[in-house]
């Protein structure tokens, strides 16, 4: 964050619910709304509202926001993906259904997105293949999107259709010591190829012109997409590839575990500048 704001030019696709862009710590941010928003959510007490917002926050909030966001400068494109009705069929957060999700992605995707970020539940979670989803998370590997998302806060040992793809980047909620936290989703490819990130009373804005506090992993998932954003920013020629593989490799240790090496962004950084000469 001392190095960089971000840049314009890094588009970072949020696949969340709608967010206030009328908040007074978003004022000056780079935020475009993409596909349908929703005309039946209910405003300040809608979680998919609060949810979008607080993501949004943690990225682009000013810098002398009471919760400053990461790369306030980046581009965000928002990407409703929530279903209206998600307060009463998943009391535990906001869910989307992997058809809208398979939607959104290919929408920011087409609008230039460098970086996902996805931060969702789905509606009627199923063991079973999501064609559609897989063919979306195909399409942005192909395009050279890196996808950042949440291992999901249900306390199972076990992967979804997102976690598992080998082009995403799965991340668990750590605590203020680097443990991941019991409430968080692991797994093989969770531990192979994800990232633990800070995850326990994180602050971020609310919907309204205030902030809030949450725990979990759409609270971690965005300070993965943050570094990400900032190493793009200062290191803009290199492939996004060897960004993701300095990312992956900072963090450190043996993966042979269920469980993800913490985010080391400052490692990262001294890699890839190393690698640039």
């Amino acid at each position: 964050m001392a190095r960089t704001r971000g840049q314009p030019e890094i588009v970072v696709g949020l696949l969340d619910g709608p967010v206030a862009a009328e908040h007074p710590d978003l004022y000056e941010a780079r935020l475009h709304k993409t596909g349908e928003w929703a005309q039946h959510f209910g405003g300040s007490e809608d979680r998919a509202y609060r949810h979008g917002t607080f993501v949004a926050g943690v990225l682009a909030a000013r810098r002398d926001s009471q919760a400053p966001g990461l790369c306030p400068d980046c581009t965000y494109l928002i990407r409703p993906i929530f279903e209206a009705t998600t307060n009463r069929k998943n009391p535990d957060g906001p869910s989307t259904s992997p058809v809208r999700l398979a939607e959104g992605i290919k929408d920011c995707v087409d609008r230039g997105a460098r970086l996902l970020n996805l931060s969702a539940a789905f509606v009627q979670p199923s063991i079973n293949p999501a064609p559609m989803l897989e063919q979306a998370l195909d399409y942005a590997a192909r395009r050279g999107v890196a996808i950042i998302a949440a291992a999901g806060n249900q306390a199972t040992i076990g992967t979804s259709v997102i976690t598992r793809h080998p082009s995403v980047i799965p991340v668990a909620a750590a605590d203020v010591s680097g443990r991941v936290i019991s409430s968080s989703n692991v797994g093989g490819s969770i531990g192979r190829r994800g990232l633990a990130a800070p995850g326990v009373n994180i602050t971020s804005l609310d919907y309204a012109d205030g902030v809030q506090t949450w725990t979990g992993t759409s609270a971690a998932t965005p300070f993965v997409t943050g570094a990400f954003a900032l190493l793009l920013s200062l290191f803009s020629t290199l492939p996004i590839e060897e960004v993701k593989a300095a990312v992956l490799q900072a963090a450190g240790r043996q993966r042979h575990s269920v469980l993800p090496p913490y985010l080391n962004g400052e490692a990262a950084y001294h890699l890839l500048r190393a690698r640039k000469g």
